[in-house]
């Protein structure tokens, strides 16, 4: 892998982790559009780390008073917080269930099949137009538990490459009668400990790492975290401006696009 291959791929990863539309999915369809059969462990683990970053960049206000409200001197103070931590624990069980069950390799398996990815973004993009939909199902409510466990389920379901995490997440909690932008903010700190886990199971093969690519990765890594930031701003702006059903139009044409072109391929 070269400078040019490792940013396009980090610039993917890092726009796709939070923008609605699978990063996974976009890994996938890239890799095969660059000839880029196998981008090693060690790249997953540097730009997942560079994507961790911008998130906990971009929250370090609210993760600072979370760490606070478990501080026995501050801990009255940021109650809300603490409840904050605990929905996200809540809300990471059903990804580590199906993460560390059987189900995870057959869903992986399909990382090899970039058509039916393709389908898979094509999922994304009607999953996105549900709560325009059903409109009466957007709530201006906050996070519960009841939400929590809902976009835990719409995290599991996202390990399916081409189901997008932050989308389904977000759909699912608005779905539950969250606010559009309380979802969102809870669908990026989500990522924190789902993103974490992931790196940390794969960080043990880090010494494996080949020199000469070391900096290419590095770079790779470094673009996944500033596209990370931009990728943020600009869902929570979306979602602001009531355009967040426009990452679904992106999908169902990207999808159908990529499902034509790697069936022909016989991909």
């Amino acid at each position: 892998m070269n400078f040019v291959e490792a940013m396009i791929l980090g610039l993917v990863q890092g726009l796709t982790e939070f923008l609605p539309v699978s990063s996974s999915g976009h890994l996938v369809l890239t890799q095969k559009l660059l000839g880029v059969d196998d981008k090693g462990v060690t790249f997953e683990v540097l730009v997942h780390f560079g994507t961790l970053l911008s998130v906990i960049i971009y929250f370090w206000k609210p993760l600072w008073r979370m760490i606070l409200s478990i501080i026995p001197p501050f801990g009255r103070e940021y109650a809300a917080e603490r409840k904050m931590i605990g929905y996200l624990v809540i809300a990471s069980v059903p990804a580590a269930i199906v993460g560390f069950s059987p189900l995870k390799d057959v869903f992986e398996s399909t990382y090899e099949k970039p058509a039916v990815v393709g389908l898979f973004l094509i999922v994304t993009g009607a999953i996105l137009f549900l709560p325009r939909l059903f409109a009466k199902r957007k709530g201006e409510g906050e996070m519960g538990i009841k939400s929590a466990i809902v976009m835990g389920v719409g995290q599991a379901f996202a390990i399916l490459p081409g189901v997008s995490r932050s989308g389904s997440t977000i759909v699912s909690g608005m779905m539950a009668g969250v606010k559009p932008s309380a979802a969102a903010e809870f669908s990026f700190l989500m990522a924190i400990p789902a993103i974490a886990a992931a790196s940390l199971l794969e960080a043990r093969k880090l010494s494996e790492v080949d020199t000469a690519l070391l900096m290419p990765y590095l770079a790779g890594a470094i673009v996944a975290f500033v596209s990370g930031l931009i990728a943020i701003y600009s869902v929570l702006t979306a979602i602001r401006r009531g355009k967040f059903e426009y990452f679904g139009v992106y999908c169902l044409v990207a999808g159908m696009a990529a499902f034509l072109y790697f069936r022909a391929q016989g991909l």
